[in-house]
């Protein structure tokens, strides 16, 4: 009988590492695509193999399916993650959020890929009606949304005309083991802990009561990893997060307690941004019947005892912004 093989995108990134190490546990042969640009080779699974190159380039990606495949699975969560960035890199987020995607979806119907796995974001939903959920319409309001909202519909059309089967997940604030902590524009947390480290106040956007449900990448990454497994995640889209909510304020001071010191807090003007996020993910509970999920207590704590055996790193600043006007203030 064949082996399983899949190709994992990002899987030098934070989720992608994670969702990779699942399939390896599945029993799948896993091939490891990244560019590096945001990840680390120290991410990468042992037992999988690392093929080093740029999903924006179609050649490329010819050549992984030429050299490494046949695939069975794809497994796409190589992107740029960055909602207010985007505002500012528009022809960057297209470039990698969009048009690698549509490469790689090339590429995956003319391999006969049986199963493809995109992870797009609760970025898709804009400001509505909460909880949100996937019947909503999507009203993305920043590039990165756009974009991944767009990548949603290609897929699907590739399913339409050509039977492609898929599974869309929509992951939301997303934490743990991991994760860049160098990324000044993304990911609060990792932010957060990487400001403590170097005895610096948390910047907050705003007074801070903005609402966000924060999940531990162990609640994430299993159910990325066995969608192909699951009849009942053939060709649907889901939620997948956590339920509760908290405040960005209380957040500051919980990674303060993960690290054991004092919270120090510095305020900053507000910047555009989505007020209160929370998803319904009863959907996905039904069909994947997930265990208990990881608490925001004992999920930072598990970041912060990572974190300690990390080399802590300057933040990486944006090479070169293409709209580099009304930037939020601690961009600069």
């Amino acid at each position: 009988m064949r082996e399983t093989r899949a190709i994992v995108t990002g899987a030098a990134g934070f989720i992608g590492s994670h969702v990779a190490d699942h399939c390896l546990s599945l029993g799948m042969t896993v091939v490891s695509v990244d560019n590096l640009s945001g990840g680390f080779r120290r991410n990468i699974p042992a037992g999988s193999q690392l093929v080093q190159g740029d999903l924006r380039d179609p050649a490329f990606v010819e050549r992984l399916w030429a050299e490494f495949g046949p695939f069975d699975y794809v497994y796409h969560l190589a992107a740029y993650a960055a909602e207010g960035l985007s505002h500012h890199v528009r022809r960057f987020n297209y470039e990698n959020n969009l048009l690698a995607t549509t490469n790689l979806i090339n590429a995956a119907i003319l391999g006969r890929v049986r199963h493809f796995v995109f992870t797009s974001s609760i970025a898709v939903y804009g400001t509505g009606q909460l909880p949100l959920q996937e019947n909503a319409v999507p009203r993305p309001e920043d590039p990165y949304g756009i974009a991944k909202y767009a990548c949603e519909l290609d897929l699907q059309a590739a399913h339409e005309v050509f039977g492609l089967p898929f599974t869309i997940f929509r992951p939301h604030n997303v934490y743990g083991e991991r994760q860049n902590l160098a990324d000044p524009y993304r990911n609060v947390i990792g932010i957060f802990l990487s400001q403590c480290r170097r005895g610096e106040p948390m910047t907050v956007f705003g007074d801070g009561q903005q609402t966000r449900a924060f999940t531990h990448i162990d609640d994430v990454a299993p159910l990325i990893a066995k969608a192909p497994l699951v009849p009942g995640a053939l060709n649907q889209v889901f939620n997948v997060g956590a339920d509760t909510a908290v405040s960005v304020i209380e957040l500051a001071r919980s990674v303060a307690a993960a690290l054991g010191i004092e919270p120090k807090i510095r305020h900053l003007p507000p910047r555009p941004e989505v007020q209160h996020a929370v998803s319904d993910h009863s959907r996905a509970r039904a069909v994947f019947q997930p265990p208990e999920p990881v608490s925001l207590t004992d999920g930072l704590n598990r970041m912060a005892r990572w974190a300690d055996g990390v080399q802590a790193a300057p933040m990486r600043r944006f090479g070169s912004l293409e709209v580099p006007k009304e930037l939020p203030a601690g961009w600069t």
